[in-house]
């Protein structure tokens, strides 16, 4: 087929300026996102939970520091019966989700990218926690279990999917985290943004640098990941 002068210059820019890479590099996008706080409601429950169990009443703005045995003021064996019971199955699915994040993960699976759940739930919870996404529409969504904060000692026993050597090996241009203790995991990632989703446990949280971005909710999540790709 013969193009027409004008036809042949567009494909001839389209192939020079770097264009097919562009949306390549787009489709190709990874996207790592934490579990609890990013997805579902997981500290409002716990609150609930630590009043039912102890008699505690602190609100989820209370909830000062991602230690939920800080937060609460518990002791040891009162840490271990709230993170027992937080992670029993029927409570697993009963946390509400975060408004917008089905949605907007969905939208970039549509769009090719590769979104990955990293959670540092316990293996043990694995089972309700992939029934949880499966019944809110993420059943394409990869997950693995984690141990982020050396917590494998809350619940006796615990185990964890993904060892860290392994994770290390994985690359991600995008992360959605809550926990400040979790930033660490991003030090390999020089190249990372990361998306913080703005929790009372981190808004003291001071950021080592510019790739860090605060997000009040999933829109502003949605939207900044679509800013930094059409700066591209």
């Amino acid at each position: 087929m013969n193009l027409s002068p004008k036809m042949a210059s567009s494909r001839n820019w389209y192939a020079g300026s770097g264009w097919n890479d562009r949306v390549k590099r787009s489709n190709d996008l990874k996207i790592y996102v934490d579990f609890d706080d990013c997805l579902c409601e997981t500290a409002r429950a716990f609150t609930e939970i630590a009043e039912r169990l102890f008699g505690k009443r602190i609100p989820y703005e209370g909830v000062r520091f991602f230690n939920l045995q800080e937060s609460f003021n518990l002791t040891d064996e009162e840490y271990e019966l709230l993170m027992t019971e937080g992670h029993r199955e029927e409570m697993l699915l009963s946390y509400e989700e975060t408004p917008g994040a089905s949605s907007t993960l969905n939208e970039w699976i549509d769009r090719g990218y590769e979104v990955t759940i990293i959670t540092g739930r316990p293996q043990s919870a694995y089972e309700p926690s992939r029934r949880w996404l499966d019944e809110h529409g993420l059943e394409r969504i990869k997950m693995y279990c984690l141990n982020k904060y050396g917590r494998d000692a809350f619940i006796k026993g615990s185990e964890f999917g993904l060892e860290l050597e392994d994770y290390y090996r994985m690359e991600f241009d995008y992360a959605v985290e809550d926990s400040p203790m979790a930033f660490q995991f991003f030090d390999h990632l020089p190249e990372l943004k990361v998306m913080v989703y703005d929790r009372p446990w981190n808004q003291n949280c001071e950021f080592s640098d510019d790739r860090y971005y605060r997000c009040f909710n999933w829109e502003q999540i949605r939207e900044r990941v679509g800013m930094e790709e059409e700066s591209e």
